[in-house]
């Protein structure tokens, strides 16, 4: 059976998704605020998340920022369930700012208008 998926690279999409990636570590390492760490970084991950995909696969979109906004959604329940502590892993600083530590509601809240705002750049082209 062959596959029809091929890969391929947008720079433009990954010129995004390593400025966004330094932007969020950037936020992570030096801003200690109660507004841009926690919601504007949680606004862009999805953001760079989506480029990233984007940069790599034929795929629309759509289909890419349905699947970011569910793999946030994923991670977000995680930190509900708080899966670091069942893992063990609660003590590891960089899993912690990778997952996240602890679910809000607001978190979800940024990571939908954060894939709203692809959808405004999307729909531009």
């Amino acid at each position: 059976m062959q596959s029809t998926f091929k890969m391929r690279l947008n720079l433009k999409y990954l010129y995004t998704a390593v400025v966004l990636l330094v932007m969020e570590v950037l936020i992570a390492l030096f801003v200690r605020d109660a507004f841009v760490r926690p919601y504007v970084g949680d606004f862009l991950v999805v953001i760079l998340l989506h480029y990233l995909v984007r940069a790599f696969t034929p795929w629309k979109w759509t289909w890419v920022a349905i699947g970011v906004l569910g793999f946030a959604y994923m991670m977000e329940l995680g930190q509900y369930l708080e899966v670091r502590k069942v893992l063990g892993f609660e003590k590891r600083e960089w899993i912690g700012v990778m997952m996240g530590t602890r679910f809000e509601w607001e978190d979800m809240l940024a990571y939908t208008l954060g894939l709203g705002a692809v959808a405004l750049l999307e729909r531009r082209k």
